[in-house]
């Protein structure tokens, strides 16, 4: 998702995309901790997009 779409979006939709955001995060990082995830860049995705949204947070704030 681009920075100027989550600019368009009202809070509670932005906080519901980090709630889901950090649901992905928790189960990529059990998946890596089980060694079944085989795509490692996707924790540094989600962990990005997750600083993304908080930063469009802080600006709306």
């Amino acid at each position: 998702m681009n920075v100027s779409e989550m600019r368009t979006k009202d809070t509670a939709e932005l906080r519901k995309e980090l709630e889901s955001l950090l649901k992905a995060q928790f189960s990529l990082r059990m998946q890596k901790a089980t060694q079944q995830l085989s795509n490692t860049s996707q924790l540094r995705k989600v962990r990005r997009d997750i600083a993304r949204v908080r930063t469009v947070l802080g600006t709306k704030a």
